[in-house]
């Protein structure tokens, strides 16, 4: 399998606990690091994903209690797509109907069924049938069983004026194929890679800007391998598009880069390695708070000001 592809997604959200409950106990994924926000350690950073916190699986958030709701626009992400097996789809139905979540009807997407939906702060979701991925494993604490689990990332897509300048930086630089257009969207996958693999590129020219908020995506990260490739990544990006990028941050996690790709979204390159168990066990993923080396002596006060983030899936408040 190809180690191209999506990293994590992670945006804008409410309140943490509202945000935790619908991750959790709605949609079924583990939250698998509860952190602080590096820039800004008075605010929670959450990452749920599956049952390791592989890449392709993450979707990460950074929750403000009165954030003011976003309005989609282009040069954003447009929506952000799990996978779930093809028989799920189903149940996936009826849960969202149970839990008073609003969706929209199945429809057709590159071969594919869809199911659009929305998360409490309005961010644009959506659920894939995919057919033959039962056998895949399924993370399940008991919300949704194992075999309707949602496994991992189908993709996302982007809004933006062309679909080109994007698409160049996607196949050169990031390890993506083009695969072909529905309408005014192209789609671009990682051959080999099915999780996390693939971007679609909606060109809507004259579309309105975006107003950036609650539910809103803050950014895409895209994978390498290592250092070494992030290297080769970022020098690619200077030498044939003329993009300069950040200086590395170690995230911890993932140690990262960062950009505007030609259409304006915020980009990221992030590594696979360390990954989320070089700080807590497999069992203990997203009990306790973590905070990176330079708050830990501000642990106290940081803790003071962090909202509680109620039941949750596994989350142990006295932990943190």
């Amino acid at each position: 399998m190809s180690h191209h592809g999506i990293h994590h997604v992670t945006a804008i959200a409410g309140p943490a606990s509202r945000n935790a409950d619908f991750y959790t106990r709605v949609l079924g994924l583990r939250l698998v690091k509860k952190t602080v926000n590096f820039d800004d350690p008075g605010t929670y950073h959450l990452y749920y994903g599956d049952e390791t916190g592989a890449p392709g699986t993450i979707l990460t958030f950074f929750p403000w209690e009165n954030a003011a709701p976003g309005r989609l626009g282009v040069g954003e992400t447009q929506r952000t797509l799990f996978r779930i097996p093809e028989a799920s789809l189903g149940y996936w139905m009826h849960r969202l109907l149970e839990k008073g979540v609003a969706h929209e009807r199945p429809e057709p997407l590159f071969g594919e069924t869809f199911v659009a939906f929305k998360d409490p702060d309005g961010m644009n979701l959506g659920l894939v049938a995919v057919p033959g991925i039962e056998a895949e494993a399924g993370w399940s604490d008991g919300a949704v069983p194992a075999e309707h689990a949602i496994r991992g990332f189908h993709g996302v897509s982007l809004l933006l004026e062309e679909a080109g300048p994007t698409g160049a930086i996607l196949t050169d630089v990031l390890g993506f194929s083009e695969l072909g257009s529905e309408g005014t969207t192209t789609r671009y996958h990682v051959p080999g890679n099915p999780v996390g693999g693939i971007v679609d590129i909606r060109a809507v020219g004259g579309f309105l800007k975006p107003r950036f908020g609650a539910g809103s995506v803050h950014h895409i990260a895209f994978r390498a391998k290592d250092d070494a490739e992030e290297r080769a990544m970022v020098e690619a990006l200077a030498e044939r598009h003329g993009i300069e990028t950040t200086e590395q941050k170690d995230r911890n996690y993932f140690r990262s880069v960062y950009f505007r790709e030609p259409g304006h979204v915020l980009f990221e390159i992030a590594t696979d390695e360390p990954g989320f168990a070089v700080d807590e066990s497999l069992a203990e993923l997203g009990r306790s708070l973590k905070l990176p080396a330079q708050y830990e002596a501000h642990r106290q006060r940081i803790e003071a000001v962090l909202p509680p983030l109620g039941t949750g899936q596994m989350v142990d408040e006295a932990a943190a």
